[in-house]
């Protein structure tokens, strides 16, 4: 039987999450011989055998913003063998993001800064995608489902826990954050962040796990350089609210994070 090659758009597909959720939904599909994907265009491959209605509703039940492109008969699959110095960049990567997750949180309660704490779970959250990649390869797919659905709920747990301290201290008489700390540890994790970015640009590689991390860490030094200029702005306004602002959009991010990691188990 001809393999075809059906190509998806994504418009929702920008980090490593989107990408683990289709492949997720879509295992154990036998039609499905491979997935290629490619984060900077929003483009998923699938690779399959007979017609695409085995699989096409799937794609669609995530509310991805799916949308065919096209399918053409191809000859042979293209051989992707697991490159070794790419796993090893993407556990240096996963070790840089928990220690920091760390150092953030630590650091973020001694600081009374919300940002900081934030930022951290931020990195937990950076952490348990890319461990997810790493750990589920080769188990089988209910394995895969029961990481997806713990890390999910743990994500969730600690963004509500971080939205109702913000909360707390909105409404109650909490000092201000130690400013110097949430700029000084803020911009160390900016350093980690652009040396994860490097090793990542190191491997010069067009594969779609690589390029998803180096999105991902990208977002990372967004989110860094705002808990710097929140830092700034409590010294200029002495003031609480620029740390819990930034605090509430990090905790948001976390938790849609763990929302769409939360589809996997599904």
């Amino acid at each position: 039987m001809d393999i075809i090659k059906s190509t998806y758009e994504i418009s929702k597909m920008d980090c490593p999450s989107e990408e683990q959720l289709i492949r997720m939904k879509l295992e154990g599909v036998h039609e499905i011989v491979q997935l290629d994907f490619d984060i900077s265009k929003r483009r998923v491959d699938v690779f399959h055998k007979g017609i695409k209605d085995s699989f096409e509703h799937l794609i669609n039940e995530l509310n991805l913003g799916s949308k065919f492109i096209e399918s053409i008969v191809v000859g042979s699959i293209p051989n992707k063998k697991e490159n070794a110095l790419h796993r090893k960049i993407l556990w240096w990567v996963l070790s840089i993001n928990f220690s920091f997750f760390a150092v953030e949180m630590a650091y973020g309660w001694l600081s009374k800064s919300m940002g900081l704490i934030a930022d951290s779970l931020d990195m937990l959250a950076d952490s348990l995608v890319y461990g997810l990649s790493l750990l589920a390869v080769g188990l089988a797919s209910v394995q895969k489902k029961k990481i997806a659905k713990l890390s999910g709920y743990f994500q969730m747990i600690l963004a509500f826990f971080g939205l109702i301290e913000v909360i707390r201290r909105h409404v109650g008489s909490e000092s201000l954050p130690v400013f110097q700390n949430m700029i000084v540890i803020s911009f160390l994790a900016l350093i980690a962040n652009l040396v994860s970015l490097y090793l990542i640009q190191k491997a010069n590689s067009k594969e779609a796990h690589m390029q998803a991390s180096m999105i991902f860490t990208s977002n990372d030094i967004i989110i860094n350089i705002g808990v710097i200029v929140a830092g700034g702005l409590v010294y200029f306004t002495s003031s609480r609210y620029p740390d819990l602002v930034i605090g509430t959009i990090i905790f948001l991010i976390v938790l849609r994070g763990s929302l769409r990691i939360l589809k996997l188990s599904k």
